[in-house]
């Protein structure tokens, strides 16, 4: 398991946030709305949250745990937020795999993904919770159409969310050779899918972060990008 962050050109702090445990083995990555005060309380509120709920919770994580780690991360981030004329809220993508290690579970708020690498097959585990993706969706307008970049950024779930939406949680399958990315948009909306795919194939899941954060820089760097990559090995 491996993570890293980068600026990117646009702004003059990270507002992407991240825990790699590697021990457990559990990740998470948030992503702040925008560039103030707000954005970066909100990733230092929902990440050290969610991550303290796991530990806690080891070694009967599961989905009621998840839940009420999710919970947690909505009451933490509308507390950091209170009294604040700033926009307070992040994504939240998280990977915990169960003691037995053949099971996992993904849990999502907002537009950071979650990919798996299977048999060199790259898939999308996680639903963007964004306008243009229910847009794309239902027909509503083309994909690479103004409208669709418009509501790119117009997200109906995140932690800070007056309504405290329920996070996506998904019971996904970890098989030996498996590999998982999380990232931030930073990533995923710049680097694409062949050149995402080859760096997954990397042996070092390092090297492949590396790689990952080279070419969101070298499309334009145009956003903070984090990613973390973990492998699946057989157990010894």
């Amino acid at each position: 398991m491996a993570g890293g962050s980068v600026i990117g050109s646009r702004y003059r702090d990270n507002y992407d946030v991240l825990h790699v445990d590697p021990t457990l083995p559990f990740a998470v990555v948030a992503d702040g709305m925008g560039d103030g005060a707000g954005s970066r309380r909100a990733g230092a509120a929902a990440v050290p949250t969610f991550a303290a709920l796991v530990r806690e919770a080891w070694l009967e994580v599961g989905a009621d745990q998840l839940r009420t780690a999710a919970d947690a991360v909505q009451s933490a981030v509308l507390e950091a937020g209170r009294g604040s004329p700033q926009l307070t809220g992040c994504t939240l993508t998280g990977l915990v795999v169960e003691p037995e290690g053949s099971r996992g579970w993904v849990v999502q708020l907002g537009d950071s993904r979650a990919y798996r690498l299977r048999n060199d097959l790259l898939e999308l585990i996680t639903t963007d919770h964004t306008i243009a993706w229910l847009g794309v969706l239902h027909g509503w307008y083309p994909a690479d159409s103004p409208a669709a970049a418009r509501a790119r950024y117009q997200l109906t779930r995140y932690a800070g969310h007056p309504a405290a939406p329920e996070a996506d949680l998904l019971a996904v399958t970890v098989r030996p050779g498996d590999t998982w990315l999380l990232c931030t948009d930073g990533v995923s909306d710049q680097v694409s899918y062949h050149v995402m795919q080859e760096a997954l194939i990397r042996p070092e899941p390092a090297d492949a972060v590396r790689t990952l954060l080279r070419a969101a820089l070298d499309a334009g760097g145009a956003d903070n990008a984090s990613a973390v990559v973990v492998r699946a090995w057989p157990a010894s």
